[in-house]
């Protein structure tokens, strides 16, 4: 860390330096320019239009037919020198005159607006070899959400985005995976990367962003080594312009409503139903005629009461707003990008009051960047990004998994919300329930959530030691801190006795401040530094990039976590038409033993322009460009799964049992060794390959990208089945191997047809995997085997007593409902409850012994996550008009219903809204088993009676904008402003019939979780 501080040191001095040599300048000067244009070729270019940035009275020159030029312009001016077919040139005016201005033409996929970015470096699109999607952030749409995952969702080709967590806001959790799964020991999460820096990005606004790519093969992921293998989103942030200042402001206000939520029983239903299940149990009927009439008739609400918690305790619809304020410039000597956002999302429930706190969830952000790019002389640049977000979220103190569990599962009869006498309603089976007073009286937290970044960088040029050379030190400091505060309160609840008494249940208090608490302060530093070699002779273009790094994560309460390594880049090309590039890292991780920590990581790619070769001319007139390519190499993952941090030596536990000494009765804690460790522990090493084709067809009108992709992963983590001779497991071996193949495209077609601007655009990838190798039980199966089969599960969200929780992949099958006696006494005999009647789940016996129990489990092929994603779309403009929107989508994805119809506990009976399309004598066809208050475990062990397929289609988001007039603006003094309407997650189709569950996030809206959004909103875009 000393080394990583003596060059922060040295980037602050040569940022400084920077700064006073900029702002030390002496007075401008007046000048006269002048100077001759050429092309590539040293001819002279006629008609270059060649103007100054930011020149209020439009002073514009072109060259002569010798490519002359003579402009007046003071010493702080920028040129710009413009000219079709060719890259615009900037240059200070200083400097213009030390040489003859070279304008280069532009190929296809080489122009002004064909970059795309790499780990510290830059390419034209011509020149990409590897496999990488990129979307920039001027076509996406402007969405009032907490996450940008919903920006991106169905973009990218090879991305895969899903929810994977709480819906609630500030949370938004989403998952990425990149192409497919070849890991059974993770959901291998990809590398995320802001500006060369490891950062999060799904909390900053839109309107920071440039520009999205996805880095998906071994040609890029190889310069990350060991950290690369799940490959990663390299994102990059917006940056000042020299060529004009502009001002712009975003305004948005939206509506957010549940996509589905639970409909909750009424207390007639309930009470009718409950009995049912008792009978069916071997009981009595619990609730009487005269206790269903007054549910039905609302004769005594006090003693049957007949609730609806999800009415009465949460909305339709929620607010939503954000604000975003832009400015950029520049001149000669300094360029900056500044955004300020604004965004707050309300919570959806309603119902408490309380006059000291509000404990409605409530999420509001503020974000804050600058982007600094300072010219400090022709040799020197320093670059400076400081950027800020603090966030700050409310919810009730009870929880939101325990508040919306009392508001989603708590009967309707349970009790009433208030009784006679103003306190609230309660029971001896429900005391702490009552949704009121969880929002009135239960107090409230509010989470500060203050998170800093800052980027230091300078780049020295280094032509007199050797022309094209330049060196770069690059330095990131990054904290986070969490900071608690609210108020605490707690209430009781009563029950009403038939004498007119009460009997009360939990103590009440009266509402004060909660002690405040510090937490999840988090410190990161990243320090880079290396060389760039960039040099064209004639024919041959060279660049080459090195850099040493290293990054550190401090967070309370843990060790620190330290990567580095050496990250190589070499790419050559001949004629702009044959590519390659090499790619080598060593870097190391301290997850495995000294000594064995550090790896080689190789990768290759090359590309051909095969269209430009004299044998394809003949196809000129409709193909502009044919591009092949290909990559193989070799990259690392040192996450390794659920092995303990520093597996490579043996801990102990102090909580193990212990002994009695002397006459004393208390015993002594004893030691107790863990799974032993394993020194060779090694991380995965994912083998990639990947082929593929770029075209641009009938005038660059339309554009394919075309891939096959294959990945062998091996060393993978899996049980060791070393004998246990000495009674104790060994940690995790080495041993596993698996693979995923598969292939993606995207398309686009950008056309204007008359005064209509057309834009289609599509992207499908398909991936299948398979375990190759896997340590599994002796004798066990072979249809309980995982090898062979795809690394594949469902998820199931809610833990039971029976089901339990995670991922799933081993169940029975199922062979419909028993609908006789006879029928099953003709069947294998099950043993998973102590009785088996008609109504209940009908099981296959895998092994022919006549018994189902867990010896007829079978290793299935379900999976969460799909073989096929997608998203197609289109973007139109007429006059001043303009539409886009997207459809997404996912196919061979597999849900589980298991813990929705199957919700709730013995409290409530199981019932929900659900258990009205049980299995009744009357109601054989019905698609679930019948209720049944115990003895349970046959129709809720895990089976695919309970599997639902998980595609979908859905219109993913749709924007409609209509702009002023420009000669209307204009007498505004603005350059536009733009009114829009938009919607996120508005319309689904899919396979689930009348099941009210929406595919992407079953769980969402029921049991204990926050409800999926769909989003209206309307906006306004102001440029000046």
């Amino acid at each position: 860390m000393k080394f990583i501080k003596s060059k922060y040191i040295i980037c602050l001095l040569f940022m400084m330096a920077g700064m006073l040599s900029v702002y030390g300048q002496k007075p401008d000067e007046n000048l006269t320019i002048t100077g001759k244009v050429v092309d590539q070729d040293k001819k002279p270019l006629p008609g270059v239009a060649i103007s100054i940035q930011e020149d209020k009275t439009n002073k514009a020159v072109s060259t002569g037919t010798d490519g002359t030029f003579s402009i007046d312009a003071s010493s702080s001016d920028v040129l710009v020198f413009k000219f079709v077919g060719y890259g615009t040139i900037l240059k200070p005016a200083a400097e213009v005159s030390k040489g003859d201005v070279v304008l280069t033409k532009s190929l296809v996929d080489a122009g002004d607006d064909d970059l795309v970015y790499i780990p510290f470096g830059v390419r034209k699109r011509r020149e990409v070899t590897a496999t990488i999607s990129t979307i920039k952030a001027e076509n996406l749409p402007q969405i009032p959400s907490s996450s940008l995952t919903n920006v991106f969702t169905g973009r990218l080709a090879g991305l895969a985005v899903y929810p994977s967590g709480s819906q609630q806001p500030g949370y938004d959790a989403s998952s990425f995976l990149v192409r497919g799964r070849s890991s059974y020991n993770s959901n291998q999460e990809p590398l995320v990367i802001v500006d060369g820096i490891e950062r999060d990005f799904t909390s900053m606004d839109l309107n920071e962003i440039e520009s999205v790519s996805v880095l998906k093969d071994a040609a890029t992921l190889a310069w990350y080594g060991m950290y690369g293998g799940n490959g990663v989103i390299y994102v990059k942030t917006r940056r000042g312009s020299a060529t004009s200042t502009k001002v712009s402001f975003d305004a948005q206000a939206g509506l957010q409503a549940p996509l589905q939520i639970t409909a909750p029983l009424d207390a007639y239903s309930y009470a009718t139903l409950y009995n049912e299940a008792a009978i069916n149990s071997g009981g009595t009927a619990v609730y009487g005629p005269a206790a269903l009439q007054a549910y039905q008739d609302g004769s005594d609400p006090i003693k049957y009461p007949n609730n609806n918690f999800v009415r009465d305790f949460t909305k339709k619809v929620a607010p939503t707003q954000r604000y975003v304020a832009s400015v950029t410039g520049g001149n000669a000597f300094i360029k900056y990008y500044t955004v300020l956002s604004a965004y707050q999302q309300g919570g959806f429930y309603k119902g408490g009051h309380s006059e000291t706190y509000d404990a409605n969830t409530d999420f509001s952000r503020y974000n804050l960047r600058t982007n600094l790019d300072l010219h400090v002389n022709k040799n020197l640049d320093v670059a400076l990004d400081i950027g800020g977000r603090i966030t700050t979220l409310t919810f009730p103190n009870a929880g939101t998994g325990t508040f919306l569990t009392a508001v989603y599962s708590t009967p309707a009869n349970a009790f009433p919300i208030l009784n006679p006498n103003g306190s609230y309603g309660g029971t001896s089976v429900y005391q702490q329930s009552n949704p009121l007073a969880m929002l009135q009286s239960r107090g409230a937290s509010t989470d500060l959530m203050r998170n800093m970044i800052a980027t230091i960088s300078a780049r020295q040029k280094m032509d007199g030691i050797l022309k094209g050379l330049s060196g770069e030190v690059f330095y990131a400091y990054d904290i986070a801190g969490l900071y608690r505060s609210g108020f605490a309160e707690t209430y009781a609840t009563a029950v009403l006795n038939a004498d007119g008494t009460y009997s009360p249940f939990g103590t009440a208090s009266k509402v004060n401040y909660q002690g405040n608490a510090f937490s999840g302060n988090v410190k990161k530093s990243e320090f880079w530094a290396g060389l760039d070699y960039n040099r064209t002779f004639g024919k041959h273009d060279i660049k080459f990039s090195t850099r040493v790094s290293r990054a550190n994560l401090s967070s309370f309460g843990s060790l620190d976590v330290r990567r580095e390594g050496w990250s190589n880049r070499l790419s050559y090309n001949f004629i702009q038409r044959y590519f390659v590039d090499v790619t080598a890292n060593y870097s190391g991780s301290e997850n495995f033993a000294p000594g064995k920590r550090y790896g080689f990581f190789p990768a290759a790619s090359a590309g051909w322009i095969i269209s430009d070769e004299n044998f394809m001319k003949g196809s000129a007139s409709f193909l502009d460009l044919l591009k092949i390519r290909g990559s193989y190499g070799l990259v690392g993952n040192d996450a390794i799964g659920s092995a303990r941090r520093f597996a490579f030596n043996d801990f102990y536990s102090r909580s193990t049992t212990g002994y009695n000494f002397g006459t004393a009765f208390t015993g002594v804690s004893g030691t107790g060794q863990l799974a032993l460790a394993n020194p060779d522990l090694t991380w995965e090493k994912a083998y990639k390959t990947s082929l593929g084709f770029d075209a641009r067809l009938f005038k660059q009108s339309l554009s394919i990208s075309a891939d096959y992709f294959y990945e062998d992963r091996k060393d993978l983590t899996t049980a060791s089945l070393l004998p246990s001779l000495l009674g104790q497991s060994l940690i995790y071996v080495n041993e596993g191997e698996a693979e995923y193949r598969g292939f993606e495209t995207g398309i686009n077609y950008n056309k204007k047809i008359g005064a209509v601007n057309l834009n289609l655009f599509g992207n499908f990838t398909y991936n299948v995997s398979k375990i190759l190798a896997i340590n599994e039980g002796a004798g066990l199966p072979s249809y309980q085997k995982q090898l062979g089969h795809s690394i594949s599960s469902v998820i199931s969200p809610a833990a039971t007593a029976t089901t339990g929780a995670g991922y799933i992949s081993t169940m029975l099958i199922s062979n419909g409902i028993f609908q006789s006696q006879a029928e099953i006494d003709a069947s294998p005999k099950q043993m998973l409850s102590g009785s088996v009647k008609p109504g209940d789940i009908k099981y296959v016996d895998q092994n022919g012994d006549g018994l189902i129990n867990d010896l007829d489990r079978v290793r299935t092929d379900f999976n969460f996550v799909p073989k096929a994603f997608f998203g197609f779309g289109a973007s139109v403009s007429v006059k001043n008009f303009d539409l886009n929107f997207l459809f997404q989508g996912t196919s061979g994805r597999s849900i589980t219903i298991q813990n929705l119809v199957n919700s709730g506990n013995a409290n409530n009976g199981y019932l929900s809204q659900f258990s009205v399309d049980r299995w009744t004598p009357s109601n054989p066809g019905a698609p679930y088993p019948r209720l049944l208050l115990t003895d349970r475990g046959n129709n809720t062990a895990n089976s695919d009676f309970w599997i639902r397929s998980g595609d979908y289609i859905r219109l993913k988001n749709v924007e409609l904008g209509y702009s002023l007039s420009p000669a209307f603006i204009k007498r505004l003094k603005i350059s536009q402003l733009r009114f829009y309407v938009g919607g996120l997650n508005l319309l689904t189709f899919d396979k689930l019939g009348d099941l009210p569950i929406d595919p992407e996030l079953p769980e969402s809206g029921y049991n204990a979780s926050y409800p999926y959004m769909k989003i209206y909103s309307l906006g306004l875009n102001l440029k000046f």
